[in-house]
């Protein structure tokens, strides 16, 4: 950068745009190592002082996109008071989640990292298919095994559980201090039903990616693990 404060703030322009470009090329939560790596290394809180100044001019400018810090990365993304539009022009639905998903997504992310037979024992049915569905989706994966008898395998939510319910990280979830104490206080199906419930209705005002479908995720949820359950009881039935 040239020393007068004309040549400095073209500089700083200029790598404002060249941000945007990559963001906008990315369609996906870019990190800031990533950006920094793209741009020959330049300095990162450079970058990081550049997003944040372009984060505030979108806010400020009633534009049609906004910069977001998602899932440990930057993106660009649809405001959420244009989602109706977004969806109307890609004629397209928001993707669902089934109840026994959203259940299980739900327990995983407050009570992460849990094994199968602890959500089991919260849900009170057998959640083997569900958990492989969501798996398949990329929304938990497998964080290791417990040390306990059988060592089952433990499960946590994923980035990209973070991107579609834009969330910036864990801490951002509905605040459930009974869910992750379950101190017995109310019946285990209840606490269920209230994170299902929080996750969904949080989910529902979320915004939508630049350049994805512009659809707006269906539930949410996510938060760090809780007090360790106790013995996982049978499970009554298997989920359709």
């Amino acid at each position: 950068m040239t020393e007068d404060g004309a040549g400095l703030a073209v500089e700083e322009e200029r790598l404002k745009a060249i941000l945007e470009s990559l963001l906008f090329a990315a369609g996906e939560p870019v990190a800031l190592a990533q950006l920094a790596n793209a741009l020959d290394n330049l300095p990162r809180e450079a970058i990081r002082k550049a997003l944040a100044e372009m984060a505030v001019a979108y806010a400020a400018g009633d534009r049609g996109i906004v910069l977001e810090e998602i899932a440990g990365g930057y993106q660009l993304r649809t405001p959420k008071e244009h989602a109706l539009y977004v969806r109307r022009l890609l004629a397209a639905k928001p993707p669902r989640l089934s109840r026994p998903l959203l259940e299980t997504l739900s327990i995983v992310a407050y009570r992460q990292p849990i094994t199968r037979p602890e959500i089991e024992q919260l849900r009170g049915v057998d959640s083997g298919g569900v958990l492989d569905t969501l798996l398949e989706r990329s929304l938990i994966k497998i964080a290791g095994r417990k040390e306990a008898p059988g060592r089952p395998m433990m499960y946590a939510t994923t980035s990209e559980f973070l991107e579609l319910f834009g969330l910036k990280d864990l801490e951002k979830l509905p605040d459930l201090a009974e869910f992750r104490a379950l101190e017995g206080e109310r019946p285990e199906e209840e606490l269920v039903e209230q994170a299902s419930t929080a996750i969904e209705d949080s989910a529902a005002l979320e915004g939508s990616t630049v350049a994805e479908s512009g659809e707006i995720p269906s539930a949410s949820a996510n938060d760090q693990q809780a007090v360790e359950p106790e013995q996982p009881a049978s499970p009554k039935k298997a989920d359709e």
